[in-house]
């Protein structure tokens, strides 16, 4: 058997033995699940993808929003249902 050497933050590593713990298991035989699926998988076990919130022109228009807010300059709408 190979021992397999990672460096993780320690609050990183605390909240996935959190996780792991809540599903019964340790965050060695997570680690194994997860290598397992790759493997099955012959790639990552999960889509990895950019979250659109966080685009640059979503977080410009966020930036401006609360630049709007902390200037008192927010306008009030109401939601009218049909």
């Amino acid at each position: 058997m190979a021992n397999l050497n990672i460096r993780v933050d320690d609050a990183v590593k605390q909240q996935a033995e959190a996780v792991f713990a809540e599903l019964g298991m340790s965050l060695s035989t997570a680690t194994m699940v997860f290598l397992k699926q790759a493997i099955r998988c012959n790639g990552i076990p999960f889509d990895l993808r950019l979250d659109p919130f966080y685009s640059a022109s979503n977080m410009a228009a966020l930036r401006a929003a609360a630049k709007e807010a902390d200037e008192g300059k927010l306008t009030v709408h109401e939601l009218i249902e049909d």
